[in-house]
C-alpha cells in the first residue's frame, strides 16, 4: 500500500493536542505520528545549537504543562530560526538523523528536509516551518490508504490552517520564505504577534 504523509498546522497547541489524541484513538501509532509546537514558554530552556541550517539538540525531559505523554519522547529541540520547540515523533527523529548523518548545514535543513523527503511540498515545508516560528504547532502522521481520509478528516475536525489562506497571508506582508538565519521570536514576542501575521516583515 502507498504510504501517505497528512500534515495539519495548527494556530493553538490545544487544537493540536487534541488532534493527536484523535489519530491515536483511530489506530495510528505514536512510530507514525510527530508534533513540532512553538511552546517554549512552558519549558525550561536547556538547548544546544550545533549549527545552522538544521534542527539542533536533544529531548531535555519533561515538558511542564505541554501534554506530556501525548506523545513518546515528547521533550525540547532547538531549530534554527524559530528557536526552542516542543517536539515528539518520527519526523522530528528524521531531521535530528539528517544531522547526524550529514553534518549540521544540510543543504535543505533538518526540519526542511524531513518534510520534503516524506513527500510535503517544499513550499508547504516553508510554510509550515514559518508557521511554527510564529508560534503554531504541526502534526504529522504517516498512513497508509486505508487511513488517509479518516486522518485527513482528523485533521481538520480541529481548526486546522487552510494552507492557501496562510500564504497569501504572509505574502500579502512580504515573506518569501522561512529564514533559518532570522532571530527566533522570544516568548512576549510570539504572544504579541499574531499567527498569521508577522508586524517585523
Amino acid at each position: 500500500m502507498t504510504a501517505n504523509t497528512i500534515t495539519g498546522l495548527y494556530d493553538t497547541y490545544g487544537a493540536a493536542e487534541q488532534t493527536v489524541r484523535d489519530l491515536k484513538a483511530a489506530g495510528i501509532s505514536d512510530a507514525d505520528i510527530s508534533l513540532v509546537g512553538n511552546r517554549a514558554h512552558d519549558a525550561t530552556e536547556h538547548t544546544s545549537d550545533a549549527g545552522t541550517g538544521a534542527v539542533t539538540g536533544a529531548a531535555v525531559g519533561g515538558v511542564a504543562g505541554a501534554g506530556v505523554g501525548i506523545l513518546t519522547g515528547l521533550g525540547l529541540l532547538a531549530i534554527p530560526g524559530v528557536g526552542p520547540v516542543v517536539a515528539a515523533g518520527w519526523l522530528v527523529a528524521t531531521a535530528v538523523g539528517a544531522v547526524a548523518g550529514i553534518g549540521a548545514g544540510a543543504a535543505t535543513g533538518g526540519l526542511i528536509g524531513a518534510m520534503t523527503d516524506s513527500g510535503i511540498s517544499r513550499d508547504h515545508a516553508h510554510l509550515y516551518a514559518e508557521g511554527i516560528r510564529r508560534g503554531g504547532t504541526l502534526v504529522t502522521a504517516r498512513v497508509d490508504d486505508t487511513r488517509a481520509a479518516s486522518a485527513e478528516a482528523i485533521m481538520n475536525r480541529h481548526g486546522r490552517v487552510d494552507m492557501s489562506v496562510l500564504e497569501k497571508t504572509y505574502r500579502d506582508d512580504g515573506w518569501n520564505g522561512f529564514d533559518e538565519h532570522a532571530p527566533p521570536y522570544t516568548p512576549a514576542e510570539r504572544l504579541a504577534v499574531p499567527f498569521g501575521k508577522d508586524k517585523r516583515l
